[in-house]
């Protein structure tokens, strides 16, 4: 008997390996950034707000945790999610904790309240529409994470670059923005400054997390 406890309490250590190193706001955070695509220490501290030495530590536990991969570029280490698994946990760990929490729905309605979300059809008729050439569905990410991996169909126009490049759009069928999903704003303010110019834009919630995920 106590032999099976030893091993019970040992198999739930190990998994709660996992549990403990997710078990922060700035880890999820890096988690979320690295389902986009590989990045450098110094590009995930600018994005999440902290040091770089902060950083580092972040995904130290990421990384014994079997979650990241490091990668030397030169003088710069460049982390990577360790598999699509990573990728599908963060989208079912977020979408648990927004049917669970009634503070997390509070705050993501806050951020969802927006008119321009793309409800017309399901995934596969989008992507048949967006074939066809009957929508335009444009990533608003940066080219590194498009380059990474995209929708299928879809054309890179970085929203740091949306305004000066707005000739490049057809004003005559609808433009479906996207970006890096849920909680992020590119796609929100790109079909605002759409919208501005006269364009019939909506912002696709999925990202390429979710699509991955499903």
């Amino acid at each position: 008997m106590r032999n099976r406890r030893a091993i019970k309490n040992a198999v739930y250590e190990q998994v709660a390996r996992i549990s403990k190193a997710m078990a922060s706001p700035k880890r999820l955070e890096l988690i979320s950034l690295l389902t986009q695509g590989p990045k450098a220490v110094e590009d995930l501290a600018a994005e999440t707000g902290i040091s770089v030495k902060l950083a580092s530590a972040h995904l130290k536990d990421l990384r014994l945790a079997c979650l990241v991969e490091p990668e030397r570029r030169g003088k710069r280490i460049v982390y990577r999610v360790s598999n699509a698994d990573v990728t599908r946990m963060w989208v079912a760990l977020r979408e648990l904790a927004e049917e669970r929490l009634i503070e997390l729905q509070t705050v993501v309605a806050s951020i969802s309240k927006f008119e321009g979300e793309w409800r017309s059809e399901n995934r596969v008729e989008l992507l048949k529409k967006a074939r066809n050439g009957d929508v335009v569905l444009l990533d608003v990410r940066p080219v590194t994470e498009f380059e990474f991996g995209h929708l299928p169909h879809a054309r890179s126009l970085p929203i740091d670059e949306l305004k000066q490049r707005l000739d490049e759009l057809p004003n005559d069928r609808p433009i479906v923005a996207y970006c890096r999903g849920p909680y992020c704003l590119f796609a929100t303010d790109a079909v605002a400054l759409l919208r501005s110019k006269g364009f019939d834009a909506s912002q696709l919630r999925e990202g390429t997390a979710e699509w991955i995920a499903a």
